[in-house]
């Protein structure tokens, strides 16, 4: 399996990471996981974390992030109560992110813009009727209008049965 440039600089930012920790802290990792990020990451990018910035700060790869939550969770966090926090946080940080894909990409947003689009058509004709010249726009249906249309197209075909 072939990693992304992304996923091999996020290893190299983990790598890097490890390497800051006290041996104690970095030894709580197998070996093997340690090694694995050592060999799979980008040996061209170097992002000199600096250990007297806060991670926030660091600018870190959101893979980054992720992994050393991961690592938290399963090696570091021996407290119940800690592990559950950040679950928590990571499940917020979830449901925030797709409640935004939900708002970005809902099913009747495109019907309403298809309406308005239409609305819009059709005072242009009665404009351009009137004063006896004719526009015509080109409406292109997008990707996801279309797979809308076909599901409709096949439950609708469903349903007849």
């Amino acid at each position: 399996m072939e990693l992304s440039i992304n996923t091999r600089q996020a290893y190299s930012e983990v790598d890097e990471f490890l390497g800051l920790l006290t041996e104690e802290e970095r030894n709580k990792i197998p070996r093997k996981l340690r090694d694995f990020f050592k060999e799979e990451r980008d040996i061209n990018y170097n992002k000199n974390i600096d250990p007297n910035i806060p991670i926030k700060e660091q600018n870190l790869k959101q893979e980054t992030l992720a992994i050393i939550a991961l690592l938290m969770i399963q090696y570091w966090y021996k407290d119940e109560s800690k592990k559950q926090i950040l679950l928590e946080i990571l499940d917020e940080n979830e449901r925030e992110y797709q409640e935004k894909l939900i708002k970005k990409y809902n099913p009747s947003n495109i019907f309403e813009n298809k309406s308005k689009i239409q609305k819009y058509k059709n005072e242009t004709k009665m404009h351009t009727v009137q004063n006896e010249t004719v526009t015509m726009i080109e409406y292109k249906e997008s990707i996801l209008k279309k797979i809308w249309n076909r599901i409709l197209f096949f439950v609708n075909k469903y349903l007849e049965k």
